[in-house]
């Protein structure tokens, strides 16, 4: 197992997050984060895959439509002003 965090680190990180961990918990969390740091070390074993990725443009195109008219938008709008939505006032 990597010794990479040591109990030291975790018990730092754990005051500043304002954690409370025992002894047990940090040797847990200490085994954790060994474990992880191993498997990142095996993906460094992973080759490299020297390919492009394929490009696929997701998007529909534009296309122009007919929309609704001003006054057809604002027919059941609880209330408008000056050709405009109205909501209450936000601050």
């Amino acid at each position: 197992m990597t010794d990479a965090v040591d109990a030291e680190e975790i018990r730092h990180v754990a005051d500043l997050a304002r954690l409370r961990l025992d002894d047990e918990d940090v040797d847990t969390v200490v085994d954790h984060c060994g474990d992880i740091l191993e498997h990142f070390e095996r993906l460094e074993e992973v080759p490299e895959v020297d390919a492009e990725p394929e490009l696929v443009n997701v998007m529909r195109a534009d296309e122009i439509a007919d929309s609704l008219d001003q006054d057809d938008a604002l027919a059941n709008a609880p209330e408008t002003e000056d050709g405009r939505f109205k909501g209450p006032n936000v601050s």
